[in-house]
């Protein structure tokens, strides 16, 4: 009976082998099927764990959950904050209209105050200055509205800081960046106000009015408000989109606490280190408020940003309506259990005593998350490494000993195939750059911009296909070789294995704590190894890749939802790089890095199928389909009000004086400023953009180039600006320097006492001529104090209070000869929220542009004066 049972089960197996496998290889069929599957559980998982949002909550369920979140309320906060419109700095709607809404929503919520806290609100005004990059950030009678809410009675001295703005760049109304943040801190503390359940520390809301000049609101609050000194932890909510679901890019540093606290309070996580590290080293092109509290007020935290839809950030279409109400709830159960986990933390009370190292942290497809110390992910990545390079070890020695190869040629075998590898990678890597430089010779980039989809074949799979080709061309003129195909593929993701645990351990000794990434990797394909050792498969030719498969499927799922969700984040980003960078040439880097992380151990098992080189060639195919894709209509980039192009354009005045203050040149025109690699699209559709030159020959001539730069990153891309002569703009009150006294204190200095005045935004260039150099002013000192190099740039801006700003200058001339010029003084102003100055020939310019462009326009002057 045994007996027939055993042949029974052995024929039903080798039906099923007869269904799949062809002379020890896998028919060629089921190779769709193969890759299906895998793309099959991107979509149906990876891609709704990543856009994954709560059931936003209404006024009606308020009654039910009298303790919860409302998100409905959230919406209703920002449609009253964005209806004002733009709120610039030093606008009417930025200084009045955004102070009233906040003020009248504090004043319901104060009017609703539970029996447990209290609730103090404060308005600072504020002057300051600090250094930006490398220029000094000046400000003058910026705003703040601060509320701290407090248990009643509470003499406590230990608060939480909480952070957003409410004003915006001139482009938009701003209801991703920041209006929705602002919305939701607002009902966080109508929550907090009304709930039964007292804080044990007091929090302070800090509503700041001065974010986009930026950092300047929160650079006033940490370094004068009266409740600084006492916040002692901080949550900063930005966003760098539209929606979506907030993550956590930034933590401590040095606070493991602080995770602590949110992997105990958090309702829907969503963290990573590798964002943390990527936008610490300045992949991202952006900044917070967070930087301020952590480098001006040693105030660890957390930051947290919305990045989905980046399509419309810092544009027109930041529009409330397309807001999601699921965000404001995925954001409002997080911050309110955040709040409640930190301001209870015993480690807030002395944050000093627990500063112990940097973290590693996670979250798995937004169910958990997954934290630990950067000691103790040291550690795992060296175990797991060791260990996986072990058992690949003894499975190539078991492999020696089952074929009856001696061990010594087995290792030499290991060698070639390892080196075969490394050449597989670099062929891989090298395709995908190739096309990259070619999309963008041809005028071709960002041809994914609007369909993201088209990466996966222009990047991905040249990627896939020069790591396939390499070896199945290999074992296309070794195929005499006896040592089975199955053993063959095995050894070469052994080997990748092995590639992966020394990088790891490399990223490891580099302090690269998002080597934790390839750990799980190796992890992974270890214990399906390890099973695959145990149950003797790995002799089987085709059936050890069912384990591998199982065991694969879990890292699969985690890097392809945090792959997505990167892709999310950075593709809209490209739209914002400027005309510098091939944003071709980064994501096909992006796609190498991500392509082994997905593919590295599901690409050789191609090689297990037969026509493996067909199936591989198949690739290709597909890149080439998707390149005469990108020449179409459907590779144009731009999309009206989903996926815009965009321009700054300044209708400037320029103008240059000599010695004897006379003009020695002006001109008038339109200012361009291209933020991406395609400015050529709008060439034949704007009116006259075929006149415009390029501004480096100006740069060679002018200081600074001679045009109106807003700000550092201007200053730093300002060489890629274009020109368009063009009729004279409207301006407002020029910037005007007085010079109040000139003082000779001594053969070799003199002192010049200065008075500016002009719009809410200006800059100043200091650039000392003929041998003087500037020693000492009443500017930012670390400037001087660090020999920066002239010419020395002052961004200034006010809010409510637009007195003259008074400043010194002193400068010292080794030859002590007066007699010619000393100083060039360059001054820039901008009129970036005043519509009513844009003239007719302006606003026939602006229409000129497409409707998939756009344009943030405003008037600006430039002028120099010599002393």
């Amino acid at each position: 009976m045994c007996s027939e049972a055993q042949d029974k089960v052995a024929k039903q197996a080798n039906c099923c082998e007869r269904v799949f496998v062809s002379r020890e290889k896998i028919k060629w069929y089921w190779a769709p099927a193969f890759i299906g599957f895998w793309l099959l559980i991107y979509s149906a998982i990876s891609i709704p764990a990543s856009n994954h949002l709560p059931r936003p909550l209404s006024i009606k369920d308020e009654a039910k959950y009298p303790e919860r979140f409302i998100a409905e309320r959230a919406e209703l906060n920002l449609q009253r904050l964005v209806a004002l419109g733009p709120r610039v700095v030093g606008s009417r709607e930025n200084e009045m209209g955004s102070i009233q809404v906040i003020t009248s929503t504090m004043q319901k919520v104060r009017a609703e105050l539970g029996a447990v806290h209290e609730i103090e609100m404060d308005v600072q005004v504020a002057s300051g200055s600090y250094i930006h990059w490398s220029a000094v950030n000046m400000y003058q009678s910026i705003q703040n509205f601060v509320v701290k809410i407090s248990p009643k009675g509470s003499n406590s001295s230990t608060y939480l800081l909480v952070n957003s703005h409410f004003d915006t760049v001139p482009a938009g109304p701003g209801a991703g960046d920041d209006g929705s943040m602002v919305a939701v801190m607002m009902e966080t503390l109508r929550v907090l106000a009304k709930s039964k359940y007292a804080l044990k520390h007091p929090v302070v809301f800090l509503f700041n009015g001065a974010e986009e000049n930026p950092l300047q609101a929160s650079h006033a609050f940490i370094t004068q408000h009266k409740w600084a000194k006492n916040c002692k932890a901080l949550i900063n909510l930005d966003s760098a989109g539209n929606g979506g679901r907030e993550i956590l890019f930034q933590s401590g540093p040095n606070h493991p606490w602080l995770m602590k606290s949110y992997r105990r309070a958090i309702k829907h996580p969503y963290a990573s280190t590798i964002a943390e590290e990527m936008f610490q080293h300045n992949f991202i092109p952006s900044d917070t408020d967070f930087r301020i509290f952590r480098d001006h007020g040693a105030v660890p935290g957390l930051d947290m940003a919305y990045q989905y839809n980046g399509y419309v950030y810092h544009t027109r279409y930041d529009r409330a309506e397309i807001f999601p109400r699921g965000s404001f709830q995925n954001t409002g159960d997080n911050l309110l259990a955040l709040i409640r986990e930190i301001s209870s933390a015993p480690e807030l009370e002395d944050t000093s005593k627990h500063a112990e190292g940097h973290t590693v942290y996670y979250d798995v497809m937004g169910w958990f998350l997954v934290f630990y110390t950067e000691t103790e992910g040291i550690i795992l990545n060296v175990v797991v490494s060791i260990g996986a390079i072990v058992v690949c070890g003894l499975a190539i020695k078991l492999m020696a000993t089952n074929s009856g190869i001696k061990l010594q040629k087995m290792l030499k075998r290991t060698l070639h195939t390892f080196i075969l590898l490394i050449l597989g990678v670099v062929a891989g890597a090298t395709l995908p750059i190739i096309i990259a430089v070619f999309m963008d010779i041809t005028h071709m980039p960002l041809s994914w911009f609007t369909h993201n989809w088209l990466m996966l074949g222009l990047y991905f799979c040249p990627f896939f296909f020069g790591v396939a080709i390499v070896p199945a061309l290999y074992f296309h003129y070794t195929a005499t070789d006896r040592f089975p195909i199955g053993q063959r593929v095995q050894l070469l993701m052994h080997c990748h294995c092995l590639f992966l645990a020394l990088l790891t351990l490399v990223l490891t000794i580099c302090s690269i704590r998002s080597a934790f990434v390839l750990m799980l990797t190796c992890m992974f394909y270890t214990v399906g190894l390890v099973f695959n050792l145990a149950t003797s498969l790995h002799t089987r030719n085709v059936v050890w890749i069912i384990p591998h498969i199982v065991c694969y499927v879990p890292p699969f799922l985690f890097f392809a939802y945090f792959s997505h969700s990167f892709l999310v984040t950075f593709i809209p980003m490209f739209g914002r790089f400027g005309d510098k960078v091939n944003p071709d040439l980064i994501l096909a880097v992006f796609s190498v890095a991500v392509g082994m992380l997905i593919g590295g151990f599901i690409v050789p098992m191609l090689h297990m199928f037969r026509k493996s080189k067909t199936i591989i060639c198949a690739l290709l195919g597909v890149t080439l389909v998707c390149i005469i894709i990108a020449v179409t209509p459907l590779g144009f980039p731009y999309r009206p009000e989903t996926s815009v192009q965009r321009f700054a354009v300044l209708h400037a005045k320029r103008t240059f004086h000599d010695a004897n203050n006379n003009v020695r040149r002006s001109e008038t025109g339109y200012f361009i400023m291209p933020q991406d690699r395609r400015t050529y699209s709008v060439k034949n559709k704007v009116i006259n953009m075929t006149l415009a030159r390029s501004v480096k020959e100006e740069c060679l001539k002018e200081t600074l180039c001679g045009f109106p730069l807003y700000n550092m990153r201007w200053h730093n891309t300002r060489e890629r600006g274009l020109w368009i002569p063009a009729s004279e703009p409207v301006l407002g009150t020029l910037p005007a320097v007085k010079v109040v006294s000139k003082k000779q204190l001594t053969p070799n200095k003199i002192r010049f006492e200065m008075e500016l005045s002009g719009p809410d935004h200006m800059g100043i260039f200091v650039q000392p001529l003929n041998g003087a150099r500037v020693v000492g002013w009443s500017f930012h000192q670390a400037p001087l104090r660090l020999n920066y190099q002239p010419p020395y740039y002052i961004y200034f801006s006010y809010g409510v209070n637009g007195d003259p700003l008074k400043f010194w200058l002193e400068l010292e001339k080794p030859s002590g000869d007066w007699n010619t010029p000393t100083l060039e003084l360059g001054l820039h102003g901008h009129w970036i929220h005043h519509k009513e100055l844009h003239t007719e020939d302006f606003k026939k310019f602006l229409s000129s542009f497409p409707s998939y462009v756009d344009a943030t326009p405003w008037p600006a002057s430039y002028d120099t004066w010599l002393y």
